[in-house]
């Protein structure tokens, strides 16, 4: 991985992504020629003046002439992309492929022009050209999850102290800071119920990982393998969900990745996972929707310390897009880069939790939780 954040050194995507590129197959311990094929992810055009993208980058990744392709999926694009990845494995047709995923979100335009095209990636004719944003739409859904069972701003808050905190033990943190619940009530009222210390940044950055058919590396480092997979989605529009609190497509795309993996009690058999946090109610929802705690119960659990790094289930180790950063096209394959490095033994020290932990789960989104993605990491013997 790069750092997260906003990039202000003249580089460019194409220099994070060879950079990435270059760190995962040494990381992996084979040499470019035995790379078989590139995915490439980001969610927009607008951000970086490349089109057509692949095809500059697997020049600069050392790869021609490889095949490439680039997959685009919102906020869950680096997680589409590990996806696309993995079939092209299981499928037979390659043996090792890198998977690299960047966005210029942070330096490329102006934040409001960031925030108008994040608005017009839900659905732009109906929602984006009438004002809506991703924050007030983020912010619909979680005012009625917090109607449904009872959850207060308070709660909501821990989820930014939790993550922030562990975002000062990772040296690629967009911006790590420690902030009180105090703070976060405190702070500038962006889309009630959210405050900006609810909300995720825009970050640049860019992350890579191989995957491989068999694995390679030093013999003495635990072999991680993506032992299930899902992805399910849910209508674009909240108004048209039965119930618009609940990540009911999520929660379809974790039963089908838990199945794969041969997981029958996610609350007791996962160890640590990495939520898709966009603002800190999404993370609420999205542990309930994994299934790491049951329905309404995730601001207690939180609070009782369960999810904390030091807890029992550690999310968002990394500090998540709240506080390590959130380029969406980087955010799905960073998040199996801390898992793999977690699950290894590896993660940055002050981060790294105690004790055996088999399996961790990647989960990322685009929309309001619209299409999800999710992947589960398993330590083998």
């Amino acid at each position: 991985m790069t750092a997260f954040g906003r990039r202000s050194d003249g580089t460019s995507p194409r220099d994070w992504v060879r950079q990435v590129a270059q760190e995962a197959i040494r990381d992996a311990c084979i040499g470019p020629e035995q790379v078989d094929a590139l995915v490439v992810a980001t969610e927009s055009d607008f951000f970086w003046p490349q089109l057509c993208p692949g095809a500059l980058l697997v020049d600069e990744a050392g790869l021609v002439p490889r095949p490439v392709m680039r997959v685009e999926m919102g906020g869950a694009s680096g997680a589409m992309a590990i996806r696309a990845g993995t079939m092209h494995i299981l499928s037979g047709m390659h043996r090792n492929v890198l998977v690299v995923g960047y966005e210029q979100a942070a330096s490329g335009l102006p934040g409001d022009d960031v925030r108008t095209l994040y608005g017009l990636s839900f659905d732009a004719e109906l929602e984006g050209m009438a004002g809506a944003s991703a924050a007030s739409l983020y912010a619909l859904s979680a005012g009625l999850y917090m109607h449904e069972f009872g959850i207060t701003e308070r709660d909501l808050a821990r989820v930014s102290v939790k993550n922030h905190g562990n975002a000062v033990l990772n040296p690629l943190s967009h911006k790590p800071m420690q902030v009180s619940i105090e703070d976060v009530l405190a702070s500038r009222p962006v889309s009630s119920p959210y405050k900006l210390l609810d909300c995720s940044m825009i970050s640049d950055g860019a992350a890579a990982v191989v995957l491989a058919a068999e694995s390679f590396g030093p013999p003495r480092r635990p072999r991680v393998r993506i032992a299930g997979w899902g992805c399910a989605s849910d209508h674009s529009r909240l108004g048209d969900r039965a119930r618009p609190y609940a990540f009911e497509g999520k929660a379809r795309s974790a039963h089908q990745a838990y199945e794969k993996a041969g997981i029958t009690e996610p609350k007791r058999e996962v160890g640590l996972a990495e939520v898709y946090d966009a603002f800190t109610g999404a993370e609420l929802q999205g542990i309930e929707a994994l299934g790491l705690c049951d329905a309404g119960q995730a601001a207690r659990a939180l609070a009782e310390g369960r999810f904390d790094r030091g807890g029992v289930l550690p999310v968002n180790l990394s500090g998540g897009l709240l506080g390590q950063g959130g380029p969406p096209g980087a955010t799905g394959v960073a998040q199996v880069v801390t898992l793999a490095q977690v699950l290894q033994g590896r993660y940055w020290p002050g981060l790294q939790p105690g004790g055996e932990r088999r399996f961790g789960v990647a989960d990322a989104h685009s929309g309001v939780a619209s299409v999800s993605v999710t992947h589960v990491l398993e330590k083998l013997p």
